[in-house]
């Protein structure tokens, strides 16, 4: 029932998704803000939402548009379960925010390899990568994707080496003028985000590391096939796909290195995650097969979302 519902990409498809985003965002928002009727939260709510669907369809227009996917809805159906099993996203407004503007950065990046305006992809995805550090300091690991898609496509091209720090001080001086005329404060936000800890202490008995653990040993798996799948996929795609995986690994980076290692955080890991479950669950043979597991994660990642209420 599932595969035939997403099989194809229809308008039904995506209305469905768009109202399951925003029944569960309901759920959650209502589950956590004692006082809904303050405008400010429920301001800020319609806003997350907002960059929700944004970030939905780029990821969904960075697998059609590079052939990641073929044309069907499946890439939107993971980016909702994902979405599902980390709801703190819903209310996490900085993280979207700089979730948004690294997907921004990955369109220009995955679209590298038609070789049209190079220098000027990588420059807009170095940019955007700077700005969304402005919102959360440790998206700008993201900038090692940058250099990952310069080593694909132009290392011999030596002024591809400095359009990054170009962008760099384009933003900085951006963020400089902000702060001294609009009196922002991102400096200071920055510095207390530049902050870092290795330590990982999982408690067990708690139920948002247990499905980060879960989540991880699901998404490592899925991951480590698409690496293995890779050599069988046609030539032209290869460098894409390294870049998403590259994004996720450099998504679990961000995750590994924060101060504060908040579920929240795996949203940088969603969009690859959905692009690669897409290409996994397409590459499936058996329909049984695909029904069950496509049921099983829609079951798991509803009573994870449930239990979080």
């Amino acid at each position: 029932m599932i595969t035939s519902l997403f099989r194809k990409s229809t308008p039904l498809n995506y209305s469905l998704v768009i109202l399951g985003m925003v029944a569960f965002g309901l759920m959650y928002f209502g589950s956590t803000n004692t006082l809904p009727q303050k405008s400010p939260s429920i301001l800020y709510f319609i806003v997350d939402l907002a960059l929700l669907y944004a970030a939905l369809f780029i990821t969904n227009f960075i697998a059609k548009k590079n052939a990641l996917s073929k044309d069907s809805a499946y890439t939107a159906f993971f980016y909702l379960l994902i979405l599902w099993v980390f709801p703190g996203s819903y209310l996490s407004t900085s993280l979207l925010c700089a979730h948004f503007f690294i997907l921004l950065s990955m369109r220009r990046l995955v679209s590298l390899h038609t070789m049209k305006h190079a220098k000027e992809k990588l420059f807009d995805a170095s940019l955007w990568v700077f700005v969304a550090s402005l919102f959360y300091f440790w998206s700008i690991l993201f900038i090692v994707l940058v250099y990952i898609s310069i080593l694909f496509h132009t290392a011999r091209d030596y002024r591809s080496w400095f359009l990054p720090i170009l962008a760099f001080f384009t933003v900085a001086l951006i963020a400089l003028f902000g702060t001294y005329f609009w009196n922002f404060s991102w400096l200071e936000n920055l510095q207390q985000q530049a902050q870092y800890s290795t330590t990982f202490s999982f408690d067990y008995n708690q139920l948002p590391s247990l499905l980060v653990m879960c989540y991880l040993a699901i998404a490592i798996l899925v991951v480590f096939s698409m690496v293995i799948a890779i050599a069988n996929k046609p030539l032209l795609q290869h460098s894409s796909y390294k870049k998403i995986v590259s994004a996720f690994v450099i998504g679990l980076g961000i995750y590994a290195l924060a101060p504060v290692k908040s579920s929240e955080l795996m949203l940088f890991t969603l969009s690859p995650l959905a692009i690669i479950f897409t290409s996994h669950i397409e590459a499936m043979t058996g329909k049984w097969q695909k029904e069950l597991l496509l049921f099983a994660l829609l079951f798991g990642s509803i009573a994870a979302f449930v239990f979080q209420l």
